[in-house]
């Protein structure tokens, strides 16, 4: 499977960066300056957290953020609306369906877990990767089919641009096509839809980034190994990626320190972790 990062080099980053971020931290009050934020919605609750813990440390550094899906992060700072262009993948680059942006800089934040996610009533707790394309294509309709109850399966998408899409498509479903239309098909535009959707729509299945699964859904194991931290780890687990915070050209000034405290081992090991984010150093 084509990895559009360098585990080596994230480690590298990470463990410099842990170094320096005491510095980050005991520099920043003096600080000015605006940040604006646009992006991927699966690294929002990591966005906000960041900018909270920034901004207290940095009164004088104004931070905005909002979410529509990884694609508009990248659009946003090409089209000089945003400072960062938080995204689900390394946007300075060529991936399926979306060319690379020239010029820009991917600076890595987090890693991600994604998950398959089912609403509370759907009895069914493990797919295999074969069971996921055939849902997610219309060829297996009902939960029936696979170990669950006699009900129409709703299969809840994310729009094109997602960023948890892209993921998710190429790492659970291995590639295969989704299917784009049906009496039990719909598709929504940010991570906060989703989770909406499946939360309150019965027998609906679709996919999410940890940070938003809660004890109104369930998160689906695939192919056996659950979506956890650990699992990841091991080598169990394949559904995961890292989150980038694109710039136009190397980050400087505020933007620059914001990127440094998210990347700090302080923040890496503290709120990220509580987020259900995994550190970069821990990737392999």
């Amino acid at each position: 499977m084509k990895k559009w990062f360098k585990p080596a080099a994230l480690v590298a980053l990470a463990v410099s960066l842990a170094a320096g971020g005491a510095s980050v931290a005991s520099a920043a009050s003096s600080l000015k300056g605006k940040i604006v934020i646009n992006g991927s919605s699966a690294l929002l609750p990591l966005t906000l957290q960041a900018k909270s813990e920034f901004q207290k440390l940095n009164p004088k550094v104004k931070i905005s953020a909002s979410a529509v899906s990884s694609i508009a992060g990248p659009q946003s700072v090409r089209k000089g609306i945003a400072d960062i262009g938080a995204v689900d993948w390394d946007a300075s680059t060529d991936v399926p369906g979306f060319k690379k942006f020239d010029g820009q800089v991917a600076n890595p934040v987090a890693v991600t877990v994604f998950a398959a996610v089912a609403n509370k009533n759907v009895s069914v707790s493990n797919l295999t990767t074969k069971q996921l394309q055939d849902i997610f294509s219309g060829k297996i309709t009902n939960w029936k089919d696979v170990g669950g109850s006699d009900a129409n399966i709703v299969v809840v998408n994310r729009k094109f641009g997602s960023g948890t899409r892209v993921n998710f498509q190429l790492k659970a479903l291995e590639g295969k096509d989704f299917m784009t239309k049906g009496d039990n098909y719909k598709e929504t535009g940010s991570s906060g839809d989703m989770k909406t959707a499946i939360e309150t729509t019965p027998n609906a299945i679709g996919y999410i980034d940890l940070p938003y699964v809660t004890d109104k859904m369930k998160a689906l194991s695939i192919n056996g190994a659950a979506p956890t931290e650990k699992n990841v780890l091991n080598g169990t687990y394949k559904v995961w990626g890292i989150g980038y915070f694109m710039t136009k050209g190397q980050p400087t000034g505020a933007t620059k320190a914001f990127i440094e405290y998210i990347q700090s081992a302080k923040f890496q090991n503290g709120s990220l972790k509580k987020l259900k984010f995994i550190p970069l150093a821990a990737v392999k």
